[in-house]
């Protein structure tokens, strides 16, 4: 099914999903239900925040296939994909669509290759990598230009290395990981001893080991442990722009978005949802299935299953300045208000 032109009839067999419509229909490519024309499909879901705000477009789309749910259906004015998890039918449509790139297996006669290094025949490594002693490259993986591999370290099969990835010494990973430009793993972690006054670095002799199925966003940095290992587990999605230090271990399937930082010896269960900017505290634990809304600061474990938030919303710099104000009173304040508490406990007993 890799073309540029698609059935309805195709697509629903391809998703699984009811087709309600011309079955004949031609689609061409994908856009958001407002902007999307003649030719084009679209989808509406339900996030876990309940944005539903598309839902007004759905009477009057030009679009010619709506992916949804059934509950959506009455309100379609045009043929529709009928499905349980529309997002997820999205996101298969929308790869049907990727642009596919021709990639040359062979090593690019400007790459340098240290000795006894075992790579795949039909891998493809870039213009200018470096790749040094005792690295192994399984097969199909694509080493993508400027990329640098350390010593002793090994990178799964059907794995990506986009441009200008950077990978310390003894990084291990599995199949099918991809890592985006800039990204640096196994850098040493932030590990200082204070002797009267003057930083003295303690040695990183730990490594990092990333799993299957890892997606890893462009310019986030992983360092390497201290004495264990920095671990990522399978199917983890990290975003851009991540901070992950020494020695955090991070259970399978967990997604974390852009700008988070989670500092040293942190454990991150399975099948957790961090949003965007949260800040993580060093060795403290997550539990599995927790979710951080955006700009969490989370100085203690989590024990429970659950969504859990942190911070102050955005306000009038007026009303902020007194809050803040406020604030700095908050302890004589409860105090105060514990003494009253006394007072009105023993009038209520005389």
């Amino acid at each position: 099914m890799l073309k540029n032109r698609h059935s309805l009839a195709e697509l629903s067999h391809y998703l699984g999903a009811e087709l309600k419509g011309d079955p004949n229909c031609i689609i061409t490519s994908i856009a958001p239900l407002d902007k999307a024309k003649e030719g084009q499909i679209s989808f509406i879901h339900d996030s876990i925040f309940g944005n539903t705000k598309y839902k007004k477009f759905l009477a009057d789309t030009k679009a010619s296939a709506v992916i949804l749910s059934a509950e959506y259906s009455e309100f379609c004015s045009t043929n529709q994909l009928i499905t349980e998890n529309p997002y997820l039918g999205y996101a298969k449509v929308a790869g049907l669509f990727l642009p596919k790139h021709t990639i040359k297996p062979g090593i690019h006669p400007t790459a340098i290759v240290g000795k006894n290094c075992q790579i795949a025949t039909n891998a493809s490594i870039g213009a200018h990598c470096v790749i040094l002693d005792n690295v192994y490259i399984g097969e199909h993986t694509v080493i993508s230009s400027g990329c640098s591999i350390g010593n002793n370290s090994s990178v799964g099969a059907n794995c990506t290395l986009h441009t200008h990835v950077t990978l310390y010494h003894g990084i291990h990973m599995g199949d099918r990981v991809i890592i985006h430009s800039g990204a640096v793993i196994g850098s040493d972690g932030f590990g200082m001893v204070n002797d009267n006054g003057v930083w003295y670095k303690i040695p990183q002799l730990g490594n990092v080991v990333i799993g299957n199925d890892v997606e890893i966003g462009a310019n986030t940095t992983i360092d390497r442990g201290a004495l264990e290992d920095t671990v990522i587990g399978n199917g983890v999605k990290l975003d851009n722009q991540i901070q992950i230090a020494h020695n955090v271990q991070i259970g399978d399937h967990t997604a974390i978005a852009g700008c988070t930082g989670v500092a040293g010896g942190a454990k991150i269960g399975k099948y957790c949802m961090i949003g965007g900017a949260a800040s993580i505290n060093g060795h403290i634990e997550i539990t599995d299935q927790v979710i951080l809304t955006a700009l969490s600061n989370v100085s203690a474990s989590i024990t429970e299953p659950g969504i859990y938030s942190s911070g102050v919303p955005l306000q009038p710099n007026a009303e902020w300045r007194k809050n803040a104000a406020r604030f700095r009173h908050l302890d004589n304040m409860a105090r105060r208000l514990r003494k009253l508490e006394g007072y009105v406990e023993k009038l209520d007993t005389e």
